[in-house]
């Protein structure tokens, strides 16, 4: 063990690991990047944390900086979890710490998994409304902020959040909350970081109060730090929005309190599948106008490849060969809302089927839940890679980015079929990919930047559903507008002076790095 480990073992509770064998645990996430790490810290404390920030903020301060990566579960599409430095994992931060059952609400360490959370609030029938993966942790939900499969009815992890604790790039810990003018100038009068950050932060949104009120009336995009329009707000001001979609480039979350809700207590579920794109569109509308809990649509091929799986869903698909299949879940008054659909029946063409959730057929509606699981779980010498996944489209435009992909598709011979969520508008592309093949990175640039493109064109966004990374930064730096690269270059050196907090992701990614670190070895990503 190296002297730097073997000096840090001494000074936390937690372990610092340098094993060539940890490492490369800890060398992958989610996303297409291999880059290990030289250090793997797993503190057991917010102590724990500050203690490791200090020293990695003092030898920054004498010249010597250690870039530091904070990682949840890793799950982490884009490559916000990978680091060449010190790799700061929550694993060991996943305590409920307290709860408030007539106020709803749980404070609990960053590191707990939404299943683990979730699991704990049902035992009082509450529940965190996220439609995301059950190993994600909740510092990780908030660092990465993705537009989830429930987020078009319940509004994702931003609405659920009320405070923040996190360790600042220096070791101090900050409490989110939201301040006043007055509190503000006390706040500022205090030798600390947190002092200078809100007294900088406040000039710099008075000097772009023009630029702030833009975002707050675009908040598509989520690169750089557009939630800078969420933290101030009318004379007041509050760090915790500038942590969603951070990922941990300003700072460590330790702590959150989080609100929960009223578990349903009944739910229904519809698949109807459509020939074409058109018929599928009316449907859709009529389905999202009754507020579902969950409302997506894939490409038949989705389906069909879940079917070579060993799943049962020809009660589903039929003889169809080509097409769309939705699929719907209500959570309130679900027996109204699957009249209501039912009514759709007759205007439906001949080829639709429509499948309304009975007892009889409960299996198969089961069985295609998880056919998505299936169709990105089937792994051999391919790999379905996130290079384009999680981007924003307006329901009216998505007819014209399918025929658009289409033209990609037959340009790069790869299979292009689109799934996501129409409540949220948040879509992705997993084509396979041979992760040996020489021809790799030029195919997966080339579809990063023309999928870009063609989104663009149909009025989406490529960060629409989660922010840039490493991955999505090699197209969004380049196509920042200089206002917006100074805004959040400005609020990263507020809060980060010595550029240590994971300072290659973001506004910091390089391309030809990014490019270079690519996987050459097929893994299965946790679908």
């Amino acid at each position: 063990m190296g002297r730097i480990a073997r000096y840090l073992n001494q000074l936390i509770i937690g372990n610092v690991f340098d094993a060539p064998d940890v490492l490369e645990a800890y060398a992958t996430d989610r996303s297409v990047l291999r880059i290990k790490p030289k250090l793997v810290a797993l503190p057991e404390s917010t102590d724990d944390v500050q203690k490791l920030m200090r020293f990695f903020y003092q030898l920054a301060a004498k010249g010597i900086k250690m870039p530091v990566t904070v990682r949840g579960s890793g799950m982490d599409e884009m490559g916000a979890d990978l680091g060449n430095g010190v790799i700061i994992s929550t694993e060991k931060l996943n305590r409920l710490l307290e709860s408030d059952k007539r106020e709803r609400l749980v404070r609990v360490q960053a590191g707990i998994t939404l299943k683990e959370l979730n699991t704990a609030l049902s035992l009082n029938g509450l529940t965190v409304p996220i439609g995301g993966h059950d190993n994600e942790t909740i510092g990780g939900l908030i660092s990465n902020c993705p537009s989830d499969d429930f987020a078009g009815k319940y509004g994702g992890i931003m609405a659920y959040v009320e405070k923040i604790e996190a360790v600042l790039p220096n070791g101090e810990v900050v409490q989110t909350d939201m301040l006043n003018a007055a509190m503000m100038a006390r706040k500022g009068k205090e030798k600390t970081l947190e002092g200078k950050i809100y007294n900088r932060l406040g000039l710099i949104v008075k000097n772009n109060r023009e630029l702030i009120n833009e975002l707050r009336k675009n908040n598509l995009d989520s690169y750089g730090y557009p939630t800078i329009a969420q933290a101030a707000r009318k004379n007041t001001l509050d760090l915790m929005p500038l942590f969603f979609g951070a990922e941990g480039t300003l700072g460590i979350i330790t702590e959150v309190i989080v609100r929960a809700v009223p578990m349903a207590t009944k739910t229904a579920r519809v698949v109807a599948t459509f020939e074409d794109f058109k018929t599928a569109a009316t449907f859709l509308e009529v389905a999202n106008n009754l507020k579902p809990r969950e409302l997506n649509v894939y490409d038949l091929r989705v389906i069909k490849t879940a079917e070579e799986t060993g799943k049962r869903l020809g009660a589903v698909t039929g003889k169809m060969e080509s097409g769309f299949v939705v699929y719907g879940k209500f959570d309130k008054k679900p027996k109204s809302c699957l009249k209501k659909i039912a009514g759709v029946r007759k205007v439906l063409p001949a080829s639709s089927q429509l499948i309304l959730e009975s007892a009889k057929n409960a299996t198969v509606l089961g069985e295609f839940e998880n056919s998505l699981t299936s169709f990105l779980g089937q792994v051999r010498s391919d790999e379905r890679v996130l290079i384009l996944t999680d981007f924003y489209l307006p329901g009216e435009n998505l007819p014209g980015f399918i025929e658009d992909s289409k033209i990609l598709e037959a340009s790069l011979k790869l299979d292009l079929a689109i799934f996501g969520s129409y409540a949220s508008a948040n879509y992705s592309l997993r084509p396979k990919f041979k992760m040996n093949d020489k021809e790799f990175s030029k195919k997966a640039m080339m579809l990063l930047r023309t999928g870009a493109f063609i989104i663009g064109r149909q009025n989406g966004s490529l960060t629409g559903g989660s922010p840039e990374g490493r991955v999505k930064a090699m197209v969004t730096n380049a196509e920042m507008p200089e206002p917006k690269r100074r805004l959040y270059s400005e609020i990263k050196d507020i809060f980060d002076r010595y550029g240590i907090m994971n300072p290659d992701v973001k506004l910091g990614a390089d391309a030809k790095y990014t490019v270079r670190h690519f996987r050459d070895d097929t893994i299965n990503p946790l679908v």
